[in-house]
């Protein structure tokens, strides 16, 4: 395990204009002592693939921004770039990163950066090293394989009963959403094809109506995502994204023909093959 601080890591990381910048370093000021350690906060919200510039994290600029909004605004921003980081093997798992080199990297102070890393610590996705920063957490084959089963233990009934009684046009209104899960798997993008991912299950259950089903799923999907410790960067290949988002289609046919045996087939290979 790497233990040295990551200040140029490759982040897919855009840079935050500089009146956000200026209005955080004020605050960041009254925090100096703890500048290099990682904790409190909250954020979200999904972004494409590192390098791409839609990528780029955008602060509304007003007269009144320097009010909790626009921080909130920002650490959601740094959020979801460090989410795609992780999702495309950029911060490794192992690796220690600092909220001071990181916020360089993003155009912004630590504090931000301080505050998103800590919402990833909650999410399970890295933990507090004290005085240092934030280490990516190491994972293997077995916690992937446990992810799956009890998604599928989640998610398998619950299709296979909405299957019987959603009627055809409500699933035919979920075809733009699997059809995305091909674009997004043809690009090659890691990252861009697990956000798409995400949204279609997400679609799926919501049709259950139970929303506490759908936030515990969607945070095992998201874990499920993480690369694995000693694999490489973007683990699965475009072939293998592109399968995957196949078998989103196949599955909403099979929905939509209310074929329950080929829902169970479909849904049980997508389990046993998910990342």
């Amino acid at each position: 395990m790497r233990q040295g601080v990551q200040g140029s890591a490759g982040v897919a990381a855009a840079r935050v204009p500089s009146q956000a910048r200026a209005a955080d370093v004020e605050r960041e000021r009254g925090a100096a002592a703890g500048a290099a350690r990682g904790e409190h906060t909250h954020g979200e919200q999904p972004i494409p693939c590192p390098g791409d510039d839609r990528a780029r994290p955008a602060v509304q600029r007003s007269s009144v921004q320097r009010s909790s909004v626009q921080r909130s605004s920002v650490r959601g921003q740094i959020v979801d770039a460090l989410r795609t980081a992780l999702v495309a093997g950029e911060l490794r798992p192992g690796e220690v990163y600092s909220a001071p080199a990181l916020g360089e990297r993003f155009g912004v102070s630590a504090t931000p950066v301080r505050e998103a890393m800590q919402q990833l610590a909650l999410e399970g996705a890295v933990e507090v090293v004290p005085n240092r920063g934030f280490r990516v957490v190491e994972r293997g084959t077995r916690e992937l394989a446990e992810l799956a089963e009890v998604r599928a233990l989640i998610e398998v009934p619950v299709m296979l009963r909405l299957a019987r009684t959603v009627p055809a046009e409500r699933w035919a209104e979920l075809r733009p959403l699997a059809e995305a899960t091909v674009r997004a798997a043809s690009s090659g993008c890691r990252a861009t094809y697990a956000e798409s991912d995400r949204a279609f299950h997400r679609a799926l259950l919501a049709l259950a109506g139970n929303e506490q089903l759908v936030q515990i799923a969607e945070e095992l999907h998201r874990r499920a995502q993480w690369p694995l410790v000693g694999g490489p960067p973007g683990v699965r290949g475009r072939a293998e994204l592109v399968a995957d988002a196949a078998e989103h289609v196949a599955l909403l046919d099979a929905l939509i023909a209310r074929d329950v045996d080929v829902v169970r087939s479909l849904v049980g290979e997508h389990f046993a093959g998910a990342s």
